[in-house]
């Protein structure tokens, strides 16, 4: 194994995503060099204005990428085609991009940064536990209520702390270049089962109601949620919750040589830091 110790400063783009900000706190405690990057950081980085680029790709060697709203939306592999072009014009010799774990939509952006000439890494992840305390799930958590489209499956949920050691080998690991990591949690569970847990946990009861996908994505369009915030949604629930991601892989314990965080492990953790007390 070999490490990557250019002084260049290391690219994130999504300083305050779930996986980007862990990426950047990592990178940072092995004493890397990091510019983490957001719509709201000196410099700007917004996917839907290239002219913000170009300041925060200067004198970048590596980057991690993180696409919003999703890999998996129309207009992304345009976008992927536009960014690895400024990339590669501004002397990045290295890409490592997130991609979903079995959205179909994804492979036209993904194949972008695999042809662009530049070394590269696709790190295809499952489900975030995250999700339940730092994303969309978190409000029906304290709510005491969480709504869902009924899925018949169940998926192997992965914390976004190990999505984040295996990107952060990925963009300091040379031998690691040119592959595809495909990585998710060590057991398939349900939605339910992560609900029981967290309620067992937190101490309050958490209601857990599935309704059917037409009925949900009705719901978001009357609470007034993007129209690609909609499709995204159906898009997920009826795609990439089919039952194609159930069965775990092991790219996580090729790469660090360990195994990934239990649900167990992810509720004691969150726990601790308060965000699911009604108090906050």
């Amino acid at each position: 194994m070999t490490t990557q110790t250019s002084q260049a400063p290391i690219l994130v783009i999504g300083k305050h995503g779930k996986t980007g900000v862990r990426v950047d706190r990592n990178l940072r405690a092995l004493g890397f060099q990091t510019r983490a990057v957001s719509r709201s950081t000196e410099p700007e980085f917004d996917w839907y204005r290239p002219d913000s680029w170009n300041k925060a790709l200067q004198g970048v060697e590596r980057a991690y990428v993180t696409f919003q709203p999703d890999l998996a939306i129309p207009e992304a592999p345009q976008i992927m085609h536009d960014f690895v072009a400024a990339a590669r014009s501004a002397g990045v010799k290295h890409l490592v991009l997130l991609s979903g774990r079995g959205e179909p939509g994804t492979e036209k952006a993904e194949a972008m940064v695999r042809n662009s000439g530049l070394t590269w890494n696709i790190v295809r992840a499952s489900w975030f536990f995250q999700n339940f305390s730092e994303s969309f799930l978190l409000d029906g958590i304290l709510a005491g209520e969480l709504i869902l489209p009924k899925v018949a499956t169940t998926e192997p949920f992965i914390d976004a702390d190990d999505i984040a050691d295996v990107v952060v080998a990925a963009l300091t690991q040379p031998d690691l270049a040119n592959q595809v990591i495909e990585i998710s949690g060590a057991e398939s569970i349900t939605f339910q089962d992560c609900v029981q847990q967290i309620e067992a946990a937190v101490g309050y009861p958490i209601k857990f109601t599935e309704v059917p996908l037409d009925a949900y994505l009705d719901g978001m369009r009357q609470e007034g949620f993007e129209d690609d915030m909609v499709w995204l949604i159906e898009m997920l629930f009826s795609e990439v919750l089919d039952g194609r991601n159930a069965k775990p892989v092991n790219g996580l314990q090729h790469i660090l040589g360990r195994s990934p965080a239990t649900l167990d492990e992810y509720v004691s953790k969150t726990i601790a830091t308060g965000v699911w007390s009604k108090e906050m």
